[in-house]
């Protein structure tokens, strides 16, 4: 427990936060986004990989070979962050470079058969994973989780 979750709980063990902080949807969902990314991050440290590996190797499975540019832009990790990402995945045969036939400038990115065999393990962690995040909540209510936090996100990025 982080000292900042330790100072939200009272020896009796009630939430000593106010109710009007409990309410505010904001502050939840970056309370529960800190509590998700340490899960995450700390289940997926254990096999040796990180969320980014996954973002990628979700990214080249689902739309096929991209450059750099086209998979930052899929998967959302910064450009400049995209090439460290790559070279981990490159160095654990998990992706294929090719240079570009149409600009010889870049590489396209191809996932490999075993990067293929480690997504699906790593959708298993994630999925024992989110498990455990989504435990208090039926399936129809995490579904229906999802459903909202997609809107949401989906609403707030067209309007950025």
């Amino acid at each position: 427990m982080s000292r900042a979750e330790a100072a939200d709980m009272p020896e009796d063990g009630a939430p000593k936060t106010p109710a009007r902080l409990r309410r505010r949807a904001s502050r939840l969902l970056s309370q529960l986004t800190m509590r998700s990314d340490r899960l995450i991050n700390e289940g997926l440290a254990q096999i040796d990989a990180r969320k980014w590996h996954y973002a990628v190797l979700a990214s080249l499975q689902e739309y096929g070979p991209g450059s750099q540019a086209e998979l930052s832009r899929r998967s959302g990790i910064y450009r400049s962050d995209m090439v460290a990402v790559l070279n981990e995945l490159a160095e654990r045969d998990l992706v294929e470079r090719a240079p570009d036939p149409g600009d010889r400038r870049r590489n396209i990115i191809t996932i490999s058969a075993q990067g293929r065999r480690h997504l699906r393990r790593l959708d298993k962690v994630l999925d024992d994973l989110h498990d455990e995040l989504l435990a208090p909540l039926s399936p129809t209510e995490r579904d229906q989780l999802v459903q909202l936090l997609t809107r949401l996100l989906d609403h707030h990025t067209r309007t950025s």
